[in-house]
């Protein structure tokens, strides 16, 4: 199973990376200096067990469905163009709004698969934003820095991925 490797990958990466090179490695200023692997690299990131614990057990919840549903190697698909794409959106919002940020975490990809999932289960899409929104915002009022536009923007291009994808089939 997809969604358990990468699970696995995230947990191994959070145990074995220390924390000094989060820096080299997560999303930042660099990345318009050369540092092009961060919009990858950042993905598999976490600021502490508890955001890595959260991420997982969202990954896991809509992974395993979406998984199932698309089979593995689109599913492989989705995550990661998705979840680079949401990176890039990311970067220029931290080149011109914030460049002080150090993006880390698996949640804009994750929040890819939310939007896919809202695609097509639209019964559920209404819950699936408020719940973006509020994972995205009340940490901030809690005074939690938190990437909130990676979640939105990652809710969007799951959207727009599986709506492309739709239109796409009905081509065919």
């Amino acid at each position: 199973m997809i969604t358990l490797f990468l699970i696995f990958l995230n947990i191994i990466i959070y145990f074995i990376t220390p924390y000094s090179t989060y820096g080299l490695f997560g999303l930042n200023i660099l990345f318009f200096k050369g540092n092009y692997w961060q919009i990858l690299s950042s993905m598999f990131l976490h600021a502490g067990l508890t955001h890595l614990i959260l991420n997982m057990i969202v990954l896991f919840q809509f992974g395993s469905i979406l998984e199932k549903y698309l089979g593995k190697v689109y599913f492989l698909l989705i995550y990661f163009v998705g979840g680079i794409l949401c990176s890039l959106l990311s970067a220029v919002y931290i080149y011109f709004f914030d460049s002080s940020v150090n993006l880390i975490g698996a949640s804009g990809a994750i929040c890819v698969l939310m939007g896919y999932f809202a695609f097509l289960d639209r019964k559920s899409t209404l819950g699936i934003i408020i719940a973006i929104l509020l994972m995205s915002f009340i940490p901030l009022m809690m005074g939690v820095n938190i990437a909130w536009y990676g979640h939105i923007f990652g809710f969007i291009c799951g959207f727009i991925l599986a709506k492309t994808m739709s239109m796409k089939k009905r081509c065919l």
